[in-house]
Parts: structure tokens; sequence; C-alpha cells
């Protein structure tokens, strides 16, 4: 295959969240979630809410638009929970699942791939309030709320993704107290929420399995190498602990059913006979999401005595991370060379930038076209090596309420005026066009 081509069968498209876009956080019977009681607590950044967002609850065919135009032939997006099971079990809201359900006829209709990612983050808060992801409580829940969408959108939605980066969710969530629920339960609540969040995509994936057939069946990873500031022993025992933590913990549960060793002693205390083999499932398709490698330094008083080296990199988003797209192909070449080379998707890749309308009306965003062009090329030179990289799709089809940061981070393709809800394709959505378009890294758009 030439330089910088993709296969033919290749997916292009975008992702989303729900919680990121939908707004409509009291419509139609959805209960609380955990991000709304952080952001209630007074937590983001920027003083907003996701309580209009992008309106997506409402606007949703003008954004299925925007990627039928584009020619993208995937989507990634995620159910809300809350909206499914309004405290987290128990009866189902009928109007939830129905909007699930036009929306994924929608997506059909524009000739796109549904891929559906059951949890991004939206914990319902009730179950939050029964321990969350610290305990063993959440695992039969969320297998249920995943039998009980399947049984709905499994005969149209053929891929299903269980979790969106459960080491975020776990080390920010629950240990560091940066994201919802707003926790500082250190290291043991770190391993606790991962090793939880495992069991539960285990036991979803299962009964996904068993509700239907015929299905691709994944899960979605934060992936980031590892590397020490120098080569100083204790920062190269440094970045060893922190990839087990932030990489293997997910990955070798998930496809080899093993706890890493470097935390075995950690996890000793929660970890029950017959966990390894419960996490372990043999998954059809991995979603990987990648922004930046990590360099790591020794550093007491850090959880595991790991702290943030400095990156020895000149480019940096408007997050303040490091633009280091070589660290995707070591990414995708370790996983063929460590883990049998399984069929993965970039799931989410992109970066915030301070981009504005121009006096010409467009949004011009040179920065995060060069991002997304550098790092495709980093995909191609990996498919050409033989990596099994079934697509790109980027992050994220629109700006949206950034987390924590609330909607000051703008990662989308599509602008969103906050004021009018206006929708403004961005240079490097016509770049993404023309490269989808060509089955190559397109050289003009």
């Amino acid at each position: 295959m030439a330089a910088n081509t993709f296969p033919k069968d290749f997916l292009w498209g975008a992702s989303t969240a729900a919680y990121q876009i939908e707004g409509a956080l009291d419509a139609d019977g959805r209960g609380p979630c955990i991000w709304d009681t952080y952001t209630a607590a007074g937590n983001i950044k920027d003083g907003s809410s996701a309580a209009v967002a992008c309106d997506h609850y409402h606007r949703w065919p003008e954004d299925i638009a925007l990627m039928k135009d584009a020619g993208f032939n995937a989507y990634r997006f995620s159910i809300a929970w809350p909206r499914i099971l309004p405290t987290g079990t128990g009866a189902v809201n009928a109007a939830g699942l129905d909007f699930y359900d036009r929306l994924v006829d929608g997506i059909l209709e524009a000739g796109i791939r549904p891929m559906a990612c059951l949890y991004h983050w939206d914990l319902p808060q009730p179950l939050e309030d029964a321990g969350g992801w610290q305990g063993r409580a959440v695992v039969g829940p969320f297998a249920e709320y995943a039998r009980v969408v399947a049984a709905r959108l499994a005969d149209r939605v053929k891929d299903w993704m269980m979790l969106n980066e459960p080491n975020v969710v776990a080390i920010f969530g629950y240990g560091v107290g940066e994201q919802a629920p707003g926790h500082r339960l250190g290291e043991q609540g770190m391993l606790r929420a991962l090793h939880h969040q495992n069991l539960a995509q285990g036991a979803a994936l299962r009964a996904i399995a068993a509700e239907h057939s015929g299905l691709t069946l994944g899960t979605v990873l934060n992936l980031q190498p590892c590397r020490a500031e120098s080569d100083r022993p204790e920062d190269v025992a440094a970045a060893a602990r922190w990839d087990a933590v932030w990489n293997r913990v997910t990955l070798d549960g998930l496809l080899r059913g093993e706890i890493p060793a470097l935390l075995a002693d950690k996890m000793k205390s929660f970890v029950q006979p017959g966990d390894e083999a419960a996490i372990r499932y043999p998954i059809d398709l991995l979603g990987i999401n990648y922004y930046s490698r990590m360099t790591m330094k020794h550093e007491e008083g850090h959880p595991f005595d790991v702290w943030w080296g400095d990156a020895h990199c000149d480019r940096w988003t408007g997050m303040a991370w490091p633009v280091q797209p070589d660290g995707l192909y070591d990414l995708l070449v370790s996983l063929k060379r460590d883990y049998g080379n399984p069929a993965c998707y970039v799931a989410e890749n992109g970066a915030a930038y301070d981009d504005v309308v121009g006096p010409d009306g467009a949004v011009h965003d040179p920065e995060r076209v060069a991002f997304i062009r550098d790092h495709l090329e980093s995909v191609a030179r990996a498919v050409a090596q033989g990596c099994n990289v079934k697509g790109y799709l980027c992050w994220s089809l629109l700006d949206n309420f950034e987390w924590s940061f609330g909607l000051d981070k703008r990662f989308g393709i599509v602008r969103v005026d906050y004021d009018t809800l206006t929708r403004t394709p961005k240079d490097s959505y016509r770049f993404l066009v023309a490269t989808a378009k060509a089955g190559r890294i397109a050289d003009t758009f």
C-alpha cells in the first residue's frame, strides 16, 4: 500500500459523548448522574454546565447531516445510562430508548455505521450513592443496562463498545478528585474503580452476547505510551509503574485475564478468585483513544510516587497537552507485537485550540489540521507495517461541554456557537472530508 493511503473499507468519522452534547438533562424522564451533581457543586472551571451543551437531543438530524455531507461512514456515540434507567436499575424509561431508536434510524438512513458506547462517564447518581465504581454492587446493574439497550437496538446497531476510558474515570474521578464524582481516594480508590469497571465490562460483554448474536463487541481504552523523563533508574521504574496503572490494568485484564504483576499486591484485598477469568473476553474490536505520550518521573508524595515529567516537546494544544504523533505509531506497533495484533480503530484523536470565526465567516484551524494530519500519517505508517487498524474517528464532531473545563475548550471539527447553537464546519472538517473521500491523506481541501 502506498504511503499515506488507507484500505478501501477503512472507517472514517467522528466520536461524541452523550453528556457532552445532548443537553436536555431534565427531559423525558432522564435521571440525575454524577456529572450533574459535580457541576452543581461548583466544580466547572468556567462556571458553565451541560444543561444545553450542543442541544443534540433536539438537533440530532442537523448533526447527522453534517456527517453525511462529510462522507463519513462511521459514528461512535454514547448512550446516556440515566436516560434508560433513571435510577441506574429498575424500571426502564421508554422515552430514553425511543430517543436512541430515532437517532440510530437517522444514522443508518444517512449511510453511516452506528457504533454505540454504553458508558461515557454518566453514572446514575443513585448508583454512586451506593458506592459507585468502588464496589461490586455496580456490576449487575451495568450488565442489565447493557442487556436492555441491546434488546432494543442490536437489531440495527452491530458495533457495541462497553466503556470509554476507564482509566480516566478511575484516576481523575476516584483518585485525585479532578472529575466527577470528585473523590480523593488515592491509589486504592483508583485501583478499585479500575477493577470494578473491568468486572462490569466483562459482565456486560457476556450479557449482550447472550441477548443478540452476530454483533461486533469491544470497548474503548485511552492508551498512552509511558516513557521516563530520564534514564535514572528511579524514573524508569516510575514510568513502568504508571504504565501498569494507566494502560495495563485495563489492557491486560481484558486481553489476557491478568492483573499486572507490579500492582498485584496493592489489588489483592479486593480481587477475588475468578475475577481475572470474568474480566477477560475475546472482543472483536478495540477502540483506542490517543492524545499524547506520557512522560513520567519519580516523585514521592503523589499516587504510586509518580508525577509528570518534562515532555521534551515543542508543540502544545490548547489543553497544554504535548503533540506527539509518533506515540500513536508506537502504540499501534506495540499492540501488534505484544497482544497478537487485535483488530482496533482510533476511537478518539484530536485537539483543543482557541479557534474563532474569522472575518470571512469561516473557522480556520491550521493547528488542528496539522494535528490530525500528523496523526493520520502515524496511522498510515502503522497500517503499512501490518497493524490491524480498521478506522479513524476524530474527537470530536462538535465543540462541546469539555467536562471540568466547561464550554471553554473546543475540540470540534465543527464549531458550535453556544448562544445561537449554530454549527460552522471548520477547516479540519474539510480536511477530513477530502481525506476520507480520497482514501489517502489530502494535500488540499
